[in-house]
């Protein structure tokens, strides 16, 4: 087993792979999920930008959930990725508090994001009429603004906080990027008023905003239940159905994750279930919202259709 115990004050992750073959053929997996991510988030902030039919509400919030994604997997998956190819796992204090501050800001900005795209669907269904109102494109960026600001309040005392406290002589952090909860563990001092900070920031944003988002799909539904029209009931529940998919990959591995105290918690599983919500949401986002939402698949025909005439 390799020494980590370092004298410098740079941290060692430990990271996600083996090195195996298993471990290889993990990183290669990742690595095209990876790319499957930037090329559908690019795609989806690039189509909603070209195609005016998609300049609305639903699909503004849409293009700030695909810009968020794109920050999200940049963050983790490049430097695990080199830590892998060449062996080099140090990352400097600085560095750490970097990568745990963009991390956690759009951690928190996601989940909040998420809450306001399942207000905006809670309004188009069950107050179409005052949809223009409640769902102004000034509505739409102070949704977007305050999600950003909140992202970063937060994650501005967490990473403070964990920048601040005297680490022991070994820097290993059991886990592929930095996340403040494993890097507590490395502590010369008793965080349990920290982990106590951790338990009810998670519940301020992560299970808040989940009995909200319950809540707009349980009203959603009762008033999709009482529609005429099949075709709209039909419509209304793929909506929904979309959003939810997107909300559970996100919000029930981050939510059991930090939720946990100390000691039911392991380095193992929580590498495991953080693939979900850095890795695998950012990818699947633009999957799901695409392939099921025929607007978005007209849309890119309508682009495909205009830069071939242009080039003819």
């Amino acid at each position: 087993m390799e020494n980590y115990n370092e004298t410098s004050t740079d941290f060692i992750l430990l990271g996600l792979f083996p090195p195996s073959r298993i471990g290889l053929s993990l990183f290669v997996l990742i690595i095209l999920i990876f790319l499957m991510a930037l090329i559908g988030n690019l795609s989806m902030i690039l189509l909603i930008f070209l195609d005016a039919h998609l300049h609305t509400p639903m699909y503004f919030l849409l293009s700030q959930l695909s810009l968020m994604d794109l920050n999200y997997i940049s963050t983790i998956v490049p430097k695990m990725a080199s830590d892998f190819l060449f062996g080099i796992k140090s990352i400097s204090i600085v560095g750490c508090g970097v990568q745990s501050f963009f991390f956690l800001t759009l951690a928190v900005a996601e989940a909040l994001l998420l809450t306001s795209m399942a207000y905006d669907r809670y309004v188009a269904i069950c107050f179409p009429l005052h949809y223009p109102i409640r769902m102004s494109r000034k509505v739409c960026v102070l949704m977007i603004t305050g999600s950003w600001i909140m992202g970063s309040i937060n994650s501005c005392a967490h990473t403070a906080y964990a920048l601040h406290i005297p680490y022991c002589q070994s820097r290993a952090i059991n886990h592929f990027f930095c996340d403040v909860p494993a890097m507590l563990t490395l502590a010369c001092m008793d965080t349990w008023v920290y982990e106590y900070t951790v338990f009810v920031s998670t519940t301020l944003f992560v299970v808040f905003p989940f009995i909200g988002i319950t809540y707009s799909y349980g009203q959603i539904l009762i008033a999709v239940y009482y529609m005429p029209s099949s075709e709209g009931r039909k419509k209304a529940y793929s909506t929904c159905s979309t959003h939810l998919t997107v909300v559970t990959f996100y919000y029930a591995p981050f939510a059991y994750t930090y939720l946990r105290p100390r000691s039911f918690r392991s380095p193992t599983e929580d590498k495991v279930l953080a693939i979900f919500y850095t890795v695998l949401t950012p990818m699947l986002n633009p999957i799901i919202y695409s392939l099921r939402n025929k607007m978005v698949t007209r849309a890119l025909r309508r682009v495909i259709q205009r830069f071939c005439s242009v080039k003819m």
